[in-house]
């Protein structure tokens, strides 16, 4: 079996034309209106265009890629790739609910695509840039709320919603004009493109959504959770080492900054001057420029939150210089404070004026990592240390920040990634397969019926399946075999058929064999048949033993009733044409037909092994004279225990003994064989047979007027 390469046409190439023309639509209006400093982003025109006309998947591709060329010229834009995806998801369900067709959804569509940009964007632009990203919205933001860090907030948002509203407008109104521009048949084209296969109406594709998510663990499931879970899994990995490194790295840094400044301070200290400059301060000559290079040193210098000297001492450090920081006020010279605990172990140490590595202390300084360097005198005795102190929580909030930057790019690439693996399974894998499994579903309904089982096959061949793998080798296969076994149940028909037509003119033989030694039942077994076939689809129609009415059962009970009598066959001429009433003697020899029918029946079951409709004719030959309330003969068996078919044969039995003349008795009248029927209800017969029978009085004096006739 050779499996079709996988198909290239025209459709799949225009939707990469249109997915890349889409991606400058949305970068050169985006270039332009950031280097003009514009209060807008004009960037998905063509993710509006695409999620139009291709689907979901090429507009996630288009938003992804948007961003990530903006951010060559617009650092943060890669942030904000989530909204872009957001607006693909948004639009492509848009056109797929067909929403665009009621015009009162234009102004929902506006506001909806306004909050993804303008709402989402402010939370985003909060988490990033701790405020607005357009000064103009901040200035305005912050007048309008007059303090409020609230109201500041919710006024941005508002500012932003407004601008995006301007900006979706003319975003939407250009893709809308690109949409309407290109050919319908072409959109047409490029929306089932991706399809590997017949593309699937909305109906079609619901239903195997519905039967999959029916299913504990569907392919569907499977393959969502293995994509997530291995997605997420790895990112997790890669994002923790990711952190850590980028932590420790940070870390290493921001270590070396505070060491360098500390060597920096050192080397502008005069130590000489120390002792001069505790005891007399700023007075001291050179202190205040001294002081003044330190300041600068710490400006300029990355992560550094203290920069000080100080003079170590048995009980504790003395402050020769410090600088004052927004928040903290600078000591004084000659200030004197206790050691932190963490500063303990090294106190030794620092009074013989050696060096020691970066301490990380949490106390009255906060939590911060210290560098100490020694400042020696002309003979290289240490006088005191210069030190830097890099705020760890700084560090600390940076490496939030790695995180929550990584996150919202990760996300992105996390959706994109995730509807590529669904966008394959799905159209590789999930819509084959489920419209195979469907289609079969209907082979197989259609079994017994032959113009069904034919339309199944010609359905199945119109998936077109064509994925160029083993899917489409498993679809070909199943083609084959459907239709071959289509061509195999039209020639088990013709023979079934043929089967059945012998089977029946055995039947018909043999009951007639037994009626040409009655001389007064004329015509009494097709009568009957057709009595039995009013009253087996009256049940039928009327919803009663609707359990044990199989379509084979009603088949097996209209083609045996003619064998109802079949045990007459033993009884003497001599008794079953008396003109007159039997005597006690004679009548129990003419109640023995229905063992003796019984009898022959379960014989030619044992030599037809058992065939279903020959086990109904023994029950109706044995049974038919068996009463609903017990009082009948062979067994004087009662109610629902006598089989269903004797009890339909005992109302299509007597009816005709009522309307039919015997050598005994002229024919009854038709409502007077009725009223004896109704009268026998609940007694003699099936109450349900009866009222169907009553309710089927057309068609019963069709049969009488045909054999009355004849």
């Amino acid at each position: 079996m050779k499996i079709s390469p996988r198909r290239i046409d025209k459709s799949s190439m225009r939707r990469v034309v249109i997915t890349i023309i889409a991606i400058l639509f949305n970068v050169i209006p985006a270039y332009f209106v950031y280097r003009f400093k514009l209060p807008i982003y004009i960037d998905t025109i063509g993710t509006i265009f695409v999620s139009a006309v291709a689907g979901t998947f090429p507009g996630i591709i288009t938003a992804v890629a948007t961003n990530l060329i903006c951010s060559m010229f617009n650092h943060t834009a890669l942030y904000y790739m989530l909204l872009n995806i957001f607006i693909a998801f948004f639009i492509s369900w848009y056109v797929r609910k067909e929403k665009y067709k009621k015009k009162r959804n234009l102004i929902p569509h506006m506001l909806v695509l306004a909050f993804i940009g303008g709402g989402l964007g402010t939370v985003f632009q909060w988490l990033l840039l701790k405020g607005p990203q357009f000064e103009d919205v901040a200035q305005t933001a912050k007048i309008v709320a007059k303090g409020s860090e609230t109201g500041y907030f919710f006024t941005a948002m508002l500012l932003n919603v407004v601008l995006n509203l301007l900006d979706k407008s003319i975003t939407t109104g250009i893709g809308v004009a690109l949409i309407y521009i290109m050919p319908a048949h072409m959109r047409e084209e490029i929306y089932n493109s991706g399809w590997k296969q017949r593309p699937l109406s909305d109906k079609e594709r619901k239903d195997i959504t519905a039967k999959t998510d029916k299913k504990r663990h569907s392919v569907q499931t499977r393959t969502t959770a293995m994509l997530t879970v291995a997605s997420l899994s790895i990112a997790s990995i890669m994002g923790f080492i990711s952190v850590s490194l980028h932590f420790e790295d940070t870390k290493k840094n921001y270590t070396q900054n505070a060491i360098n400044a500390a060597k920096f301070v050192a080397s502008v200290v005069d130590p000489d001057m120390v002792n001069r400059y505790i005891e007399e301060g700023q007075s001291a000559p050179g202190y205040l420029e001294t002081k003044k290079l330190i300041k600068e040193i710490h400006d300029n210098s990355l992560g550094i939150e203290y920069l000080y000297v100080v003079k170590i001492v048995e009980d504790g450090c003395v402050f020769v210089f410090d600088v004052e920081t927004e928040d903290v006020p600078a000591y004084e010279p000659g200030e004197k404070i206790e050691f932190e605990e963490a500063f303990l172990p090294y106190i030794p140490t620092l009074l013989k004026g050696d060096g020691i590595e970066p301490i990380e202390s949490n106390d009255v300084s906060g939590w911060v990592m210290t560098a100490y360097y020694p400042i020696r005198n002309s003979s290289r005795e240490t006088v005191c240390y210069a030190a830097a102190d890099v705020s760890m929580l700084y560090l600390s909030d940076y490496i939030k920040e790695f995180v929550l930057r990584t996150l919202l790019v990760f996300a992105g690439f996390f959706i994109l990634i995730m509807g590529y693996g669904l966008w394959i399974t799905g159209h590789f894998l999930i819509y084959p397969i489920g419209s195979m499994a469907n289609k079969a579903e209907n082979f197989i309904k259609g079994m017994d019926d032959q113009e069904s089982l034919e339309e199944s096959v010609k359905e199945l061949r119109k998936l077109d399946i064509h994925t160029g793998d083993e899917v489409e080798k498993l679809y070909r296969a199943i083609c084959e075999m459907g239709a071959e076994t289509a061509e195999q149940m039209r020639e088990i028909r013709y023979y079934a058929e043929a089967t059945a037509r012998m089977q029946n003119g055995l039947i018909i033989t043999m009951a007639d064999m037994v009626e040409n030694r009655d001389s007064d039942t004329g015509a009494h077994i097709q009568k009957t048949a057709a009595y039995v076939k009013i009253i087996v689809e009256g049940l039928k129609a009327k919803g009663y033993y609707l359990e044990k009415l199989t379509p084979r059962f009603m088949s097996a009970v209209v083609m045996s009733a003619p064998l109802h009598d079949v045990g007459k066959i033993h009884v003497p001429d001599a008794i079953l044409n008396k003109p007159g009433k039997l005597d006690p003697d004679e009548f129990e020899i003419m109640k023995t037909h229905t063992t003796a029918g019984k009898k022959i029946m379960e014989q030619a079951i044992s030599t037809v092994n058992g065939e279903n409709y020959l086990k109904e004719a023994r029950n109706m030959a044995a049974y038919h004279h068996e009463r609903w309330d017990g009082k009948g003969y062979p067994d004087g068996l009662h109610g629902q225990v006598i089989p269903l078919s004797a009890r339909i044969m005992a109302v299509a039995d007597v009816f005709d003994a009522l309307t039919s003349p015997r050598i005994y008795k002229p024919a009854f009248p038709l409502e007077k064989a009725l009223e004896i029927l109704k009268e026998g209800a609940g007694t003699q017969f099936d109450p349900k047979c009866v009222e169907v029978f009553m309710d089927s009085l057309t068609e019963v004096k069709v049969v009488l007027k045909k054999y009355q006739e004849s």
